[in-house]
C-alpha cells in the first residue's frame, strides 16, 4: 500500500488530492484499488500515514525520552554572564575552588539570600552549583571560602575604587546599622537603631560609593559606633590604603560635623560637601542671612556669613517639603490636645487630683507625640490646662522646608546649583544600596556570623551582590518599571519626577513593542523557569541536556546583557 499524491490548479489555487492505494497482480497484469481518500486529514495525520506505510515505527511525544532532572539556570546564567562581563571573577582572585564558592556566595545573596549552610544543597538543584562544581561542598568550605575572600577584600575594593571613583571624583559616604540573631555576635552592640530595633544589638556598615549609588567600598563597625568616628576610619583608607589623594565627600550634617570639617581642612586634596545642623540653620535666620525673600523667584540662593569663613553655603527651600511638615506638625498638634483634653477632663471630674500625677499623665502624652516643646501647661492640686506655644510654632513654621548645604567647593569649579544635586546625590546611596542590601533584593539580615571577620566577610558579600544588581537593573531596565530617562531637573531643589515614557510605561505594564514588564525580582523569577533538563531516552541508558524554549522576554534580558544564553 502506498499513498498517491495528485495536485491540480483551478482558479489559480491548487488542490492536492490523497489516496490510499493498493497494487497488485492479477492474470498477469499489475492493477491498483483506492482504498481511501485522504485528503481531507490533517497533513500531520497524511504524513504519519506515510512514514508508517514506509516501514517507520512512530513513537508517542509522551514516550520519545522522560525528563530526569531540571536544574534552575536562566536567572543563575544571567548573573553569572554578567558577573564575568564586569570581570568581577578575575577581580576577586586566581582561578581556584576558593574563588568558585565565593562567587557562588555572591551570586546566591541575590538570587536566594539564604544562610550559608542552605545553599550546601540549594546548589544542587541550579547550574550554579552544578556548572561550577560545587554542588555538595560542605559547609566549612564555605567558611575557608569566606576567610580566603576576606583575605583580598582591600585589593578587590581598591580596584572598585580606582575603577569607579579615581582621583577627583565625588564619593557618597553614608552608615547604616542592621540587627544581629543570637548574642555571641563579637561586634554586635546596643546603639542607635535605624531600622527600630531598639531591643535588639546590631551593627553598624559605612558604605563608599559613587554619585549614582554603586557601592566600590565597605566597613563593618561595632553597633554602638558613632557616626563621625567611622567617617574617620573610611578617609583614612580611601587616602592611606587606597591612594586616592583628590576627592570630594559627600555626607549627611551628622557625618561630616564641625569637628570633621575641621580636620578635613587641613588635608590636602579633600573637598566635602555636607549640611548645617537645625541649630545652625536658626542661627543665621536669627542673625538675619536666611529670609524668606530669598526664595521668591528662586528655591535656593548663596549666603554667607562670618562663622563659616572659607566655606560656601547654599540655601535651599523646598515647597513640597514645607507643606508636608506643617500637615505633619499640625496632625501632631491636634492628636496631642486631644490626648490632654483627656487629662483635663479627668481632672475637672475629680478622678485625678494630685498635682505630680497630673504632671506624670500630661508628660507621658507630651512624649508619645514628641510635642513638649509647642505647649505650655498649668498644673496644680486639682487643676490643669494646657495652651499652644504660638510664638514657638511660628518660628519652627518659618524653617519649614529649609536647608543649607555647606562646602568646601570653589564657585569656579561648582555652581551652587551643582553643589546642592552633589548632595543631594546621597539618596542616590540609600536608594540604590541601602534598600536592595536591607530588604528588597540582597537581604543583609539576618546575620547569623559569630566572629568579627565573617561578620564583616558577609557584609562584604553582600554589597559585590548589591554591586551585580546595581548593573543588573540599568541594564534591564527597558523590562522592568524603571525609568530608563529620567528628565533633567531645571530647579536640583524640586523633587525628582518619572518621565513620560516610565509613566506610560507602567500604566500600560508593558514596552512600546508589546513586551510585558516586570518588576525586578519578578523579572529574575520569570528568567528561573529557564531550565536545563536532562532527558534520557526510554529503554536506554542514553540521556542528553535540552534547554527549556526560551520566552521572548528570557531572550531579550540576555540581549541586553549582551550576551547569547549559554547552555
Amino acid at each position: 500500500m502506498h499513498v498517491v499524491t495528485t495536485r491540480r490548479r483551478y482558479k489559480d489555487r491548487v488542490y492536492e488530492t490523497h489516496l490510499l492505494r493498493r497494487t497488485f497482480r492479477e492474470d498477469g497484469k499489475v492493477k491498483n484499488e483506492t482504498l481511501a481518500n485522504l485528503s481531507h486529514l490533517p497533513k500531520e495525520a497524511i504524513d504519519a500515514v506515510k512514514r508508517v506505510l514506509r516501514g517507520e515505527v512512530l513513537v508517542g511525544a509522551q514516550d520519545s525520552f522522560a525528563i530526569t532532572r531540571s536544574l534552575r539556570h536562566g536567572d543563575a546564567a544571567a548573573l553569572w554572564q554578567l558577573a564575568q562581563r564586569i570581570g568581577l571573577p578575575a577581580l576577586m582572585g586566581p582561578a581556584c575552588r576558593q574563588r568558585d564558592l565565593a562567587l557562588a556566595l555572591v551570586c546566591s545573596q541575590v538570587l536566594e539570600p539564604s544562610s550559608k549552610a542552605a545553599y550546601v544543597t540549594w546548589w544542587e538543584d541550579t547550574t550554579l552549583g552544578v556548572d561550577l562544581g560545587i554542588a555538595g561542598a560542605h559547609t566549612d568550605e564555605l567558611y575557608e571560602a569566606m576567610d580566603w575572600l576576606y583575605d583580598r577584600k582591600e585589593t578587590i575594593e581598591a580596584a572598585l575604587v580606582r575603577k569607579h571613583l579615581g582621583e577627583g571624583a565625588l564619593v557618597c559616604y553614608d552608615l547604616s546599622s542592621s540587627w544581629v540573631e543570637g548574642t555571641k555576635n563579637e561586634l554586635a552592640a546596643f546603639g542607635h537603631s535605624r531600622d527600630q530595633k531598639r531591643a535588639k544589638r546590631q551593627i553598624e556598615y559605612g558604605v563608599v560609593a559613587t554619585s549614582e549609588g554603586l557601592p566600590c567600598a565597605i566597613e563593618v563597625f561595632s553597633g554602638n559606633t558613632a557616626d563621625p568616628k567611622s567617617f574617620e576610619a573610611v578617609v583614612k583608607k580611601l587616602r592611606e590604603r587606597f591612594g586616592v589623594k583628590e576627592i570630594i565627600f559627600v555626607g549627611d550634617r551628622g557625618m561630616i560635623t564641625r569637628a570633621r570639617i575641621a580636620a578635613l581642612k587641613d588635608i590636602a586634596g579633600a573637598g566635602w560637601v555636607s549640611a548645617l545642623r537645625a541649630p545652625e540653620i536658626k542661627a543665621l535666620v536669627r542673625d538675619g542671612a536666611i529670609q524668606q525673600s530669598l526664595f521668591d523667584e528662586v528655591n535656593f540662593a548663596e549666603i554667607t556669613h562670618p562663622d563659616y569663613e572659607g566655606e560656601r553655603l547654599v540655601a535651599c527651600r523646598n515647597p513640597f517639603l514645607a507643606t508636608e511638615r506643617a500637615r505633619k506638625r499640625e496632625a501632631l498638634l491636634l492628636a496631642t490636645e486631644a490626648d490632654l483634653e483627656k487629662v483635663r477632663a479627668s481632672v475637672e471630674a475629680g478622678r485625678l487630683k494630685d498635682a505630680g500625677k497630673i504632671g506624670l499623665r500630661a508628660g507621658r502624652v507630651l512624649n508619645r507625640h514628641k510635642m513638649a516643646k509647642h505647649f505650655e501647661l498649668s498644673i496644680e492640686q486639682g487643676r490643669f490646662s494646657f495652651a499652644r506655644k504660638t510664638d514657638q510654632i511660628a518660628a519652627e513654621a518659618a524653617l519649614d522646608g529649609i536647608y543649607v548645604i555647606r562646602t568646601s567647593l570653589s564657585a569656579e569649579a561648582w555652581s551652587s546649583a551643582e553643589v546642592v544635586k552633589a548632595y543631594k546625590s546621597l539618596s542616590n546611596l540609600e536608594r540604590e544600596c541601602f534598600q536592595h542590601m536591607k530588604t528588597v533584593d540582597v537581604e543583609i539580615r539576618p546575620i547569623r556570623h559569630r566572629l568579627a571577620d565573617r561578620v564583616r566577610c558577609h557584609a562584604f558579600i553582600c554589597m559585590l551582590a548589591v554591586h551585580l544588581v546595581f548593573h543588573l537593573r540599568r541594564a534591564w531596565a527597558p523590562l522592568t518599571f524603571k525609568d530608563e530617562e529620567p528628565p533633567l531637573r531645571p530647579d536640583p531643589v524640586a523633587p525628582a519626577r518619572r518621565s513620560r515614557a516610565a509613566t506610560t510605561k507602567a500604566a500600560r505594564r508593558a514596552h512600546a513593542d508589546g513586551t510585558a514588564l516586570r518588576p525586578f525580582q519578578g523579572l529574575l523569577d520569570h528568567l528561573a523557569t529557564l531550565t536545563r533538563n536532562t532527558c534520557q531516552v526510554p529503554g536506554t541508558e542514553v540521556t542528553f541536556e535540552q534547554l527549556a524554549e526560551p520566552t521572548p522576554t528570557q531572550r531579550k534580558a540576555f540581549e541586553l546583557l549582551g550576551v547569547s544564553i549559554p547552555k
